[in-house]
């Protein structure tokens, strides 16, 4: 049945269906001896009838796919000898031609579009750190309150007159440097969902607290970020790792805690991929982690809360 499927599948599919994130949900079968002599590829199993298996192609396997010229072309293909067909073959000199033809640059409705950085290039080709081709998505939850006295009122700044507001910052394990405490989008999941969860398991710890702790965090988060929220920003997002080839994109959320008092029934505790985590005031003054001043910036400006000294660049967008 796997074959049969597998052969209208390779019928259908092109070519460039390689390099597109496509997410293909596994059998499970690779705890099975069977699937020793497969080619398993993110959740894909190929059987050795249809590609060489690490003992080289078969006689009458993966032939014509080796051959030169390509189709309606001079271009000639790098050698491949049998015994280095199969993936699992370790060949550190692999150095295939690139090839693809004018007709499908030239972007007919039938073809995948080049998939290149929307901002230009970045000097590196391939993915990085990135798992996906083309956009990677991450939400970033901006939780924020008003910084207040002893007594409870807002504390305005000396010079803006303006009020400080205060976000959740939380210090990368990766870099050091300060961040919102955001994060990937997984697989089929809603960014509502990724929100809440990026920032119960990096400001909160959520991930190593009891069911009965859970429990009751899950209560305090259902109250923040079910309450009105402001979409900051939604799209590309000049960061460190992207390429090329991959780049990340967000949607960055403002949770505003007017009261504070839900964030009083809230300890913050660094878990996961965050070494520390605490309150920082927003100024002009911040130092963060790829766009992220950015994004701050923008929720200063819609909270009409103080940015900078200088009342001549106070909050005038990007």
């Amino acid at each position: 049945m796997a074959e049969r499927i597998l052969g209208k599948t390779l019928a259908t599919v092109s070519l460039s269906v390689a390099l597109a994130s496509v997410t293909v949900k596994s059998s499970g079968c690779c705890s099975i001896p069977a699937c020793r002599n497969t080619f398993s590829f993110c959740g894909f199993h190929l059987s050795s009838n249809i590609m060489s298996s690490s003992n080289g192609a078969k006689e009458n396997s993966h032939n014509k796919a080796r051959t030169s010229p390509y189709p309606g072309s001079k271009v000639q293909r790098s050698q491949v000898p049998n015994e280095k067909v199969g993936w699992f073959v370790e060949w550190q000199d692999y150095n295939p031609v690139e090839y693809t033809a004018a007709s499908v640059l030239a972007g007919p409705r039938w073809a995948d579009p080049q998939i290149r950085n929307p901002a230009g290039r970045t000097g590196l080709v391939g993915r990085g750190l990135l798992g996906r081709w083309g956009p990677n998505h991450a939400a970033d939850p901006i939780i924020t309150r008003w910084k207040r006295d002893g007594s409870g009122n807002k504390i305005t700044h000396p010079v803006s007159g303006k009020n400080i507001l205060q976000f959740v910052a939380i210090k990368r394990k990766d870099c050091g440097e300060w961040a919102i405490p955001g994060g990937m989008v997984d697989p089929g999941e809603k960014i509502s969902a990724t929100l809440k969860r990026e920032f119960g398991e990096e400001a909160l710890n959520s991930l190593q607290k009891s069911s009965a702790e859970k429990r009751e965090l899950e209560e305090q988060l259902h109250k923040l970020f079910s309450q009105e929220h402001l979409v900051i920003y939604k799209g590309y997002v000049d960061d460190p790792r992207n390429t090329d080839n991959a780049w990340m994109e967000t949607e960055a959320v403002n949770y505003h805690d007017e009261t504070g008092e839900i964030m009083d029934n809230l300890t913050l505790e660094a878990g996961d991929d965050a070494g520390r985590v605490k309150w920082v005031d927003i100024s002009d003054q911040l130092q963060l982690y790829g766009s992220h001043s950015q994004f701050i910036k923008l929720v200063a400006e819609k909270r009409d809360a103080h940015w900078s000294e200088d009342s001549g660049t106070e909050c005038r967008g990007l």
